[in-house]
């Protein structure tokens, strides 16, 4: 009888500390296989692998598409690549981005879930926003079980905070103590363990084969959920507002899916994006209107003059009313930075000898 073997573990701003003591406290003869989201720009070149294979006795790797899942490895989503499980093997994709990353959390965990039902243990470590929260609840429909870092043992206790929040979570532990609970789940069998709580929806179906890029799940006219007011902040489509108990989620056409924090924290970077850009169209037209006044008074045309200067004025003066938006909305940010000065919802990775890449 199989144990809870299949470990899917989160993590974002404050993970790469968070993970190498994960993978400290685990044992080498571990039954089970352990899969790893971080969330890492796009085009970096990531060092996991080897952080966590010194840090602990399991062996760490990026796998390959199509790898066989062992017991007593850890599985580390590569840059730009959700991490899916099938029944067996893992699956690597560029699916549409889910809360704005790839890999994300809840499409690991929602694959996991899907393929292994109760065998699956889903683990939300430090990390700002919610990524993991929509797939810690998939885990938990298909029966499996959902363990958390306590929010005041985190760097970032966002991610956890939100699965606590909207979650049925059952263990809520500081980080030193998640190790042997996994450790213990691993060798605790499962009963009925090929049923799960509840059998597998049509909407998870379709939302776990939107991440693996299945042209079917794509080109569907049906979604998941009801069309909402709101257009996907990554493609412009109409998002779909899809109810699971207490949490609301968005997903697009062509696949993108949102949280409704993430949603939020996305829409307000558009917004000051567009605040910047408009700044920037003010000042340019200022200074042609500058020169073309400049340019007037030269000819002696000084009612032309006149209205370029107004226009001059004008534009100065709708300026510096963004600037003050902008200024003001900085004042009110939270002061939470990683040392690489990006937002911490996105990390980066030291090299395996300590040096950032």
């Amino acid at each position: 009888m199989p144990g809870h073997d299949i470990i899917v573990v989160a993590a974002s701003a404050g993970g790469v500390e968070s993970l190498a003591q994960l993978a400290h406290g685990l044992p080498a003869d571990l039954p089970a296989a352990v899969l790893v989201v971080l969330h890492v720009p796009p085009h970096a070149t990531s060092a996991m692998p080897q952080i966590l294979s010194r840090s602990g006795p399991l062996p760490a790797v990026h796998p390959k598409d199509g790898e066989v899942l062992q017991s007593g490895r850890i599985y580390v989503a590569p840059p730009d690549h959700h991490l899916l499980v099938k029944r067996g093997y893992v699956r690597l994709a560029r699916g549409p981005r889910e809360n704005g990353h790839r890999p994300a959390a809840d499409p690991l965990f929602r694959t996991a879930a899907r393929a292994y039902g109760r065998r699956v243990v889903g683990v939300v470590l430090s990390g700002v926003l919610d990524d993991g929260t929509a797939g810690l609840s998939a885990v938990k429909v298909r029966g499996g079980t959902a363990v958390v870092q306590d929010p005041d043992d985190a760097l970032y206790p966002g991610m956890p905070t939100s699965a606590i929040e909207n979650v049925a979570v059952d263990h809520i532990l500081p980080l030193a103590d998640i190790p042997p609970l996994l450790t213990r789940l691993a060798h605790e069998p499962v009963q009925d363990a090929e049923k799960g709580a509840e059998p597998v929806s049509d909407d998870m179906k379709i939302e776990a084969d939107m991440a693996e890029l299945d042209l079917d799940a794509l080109q569907r006219i049906e979604r998941p959920g009801k069309p909402s007011g709101f257009g996907c902040p990554d493609c412009g489509g109409v998002l779909w507002e899809i109810h699971e108990s207490d949490l609301i989620r968005f997903r697009c056409r062509v696949g993108h899916a949102w949280s409704a924090d993430s949603l939020l924290a996305e829409q307000s970077e558009a917004l000051e994006t567009a605040l910047w850009t408009a700044i920037r169209a003010l000042e340019e037209s200022a200074a042609l209107s500058a020169r073309m006044a400049h340019r007037a008074r030269d000819r002696g045309q000084d009612r032309v003059a006149k209205r370029f200067e107004e226009q001059v004025q004008d534009a100065k003066r709708h300026a510096a009313v963004i600037r003050e938006v902008l200024l003001k909305d900085m004042a009110s940010e939270p002061t939470e930075v990683i040392e690489s000065g990006r937002k911490p919802d996105r990390t980066e990775e030291p090299d395996p000898d300590g040096q950032r890449e």
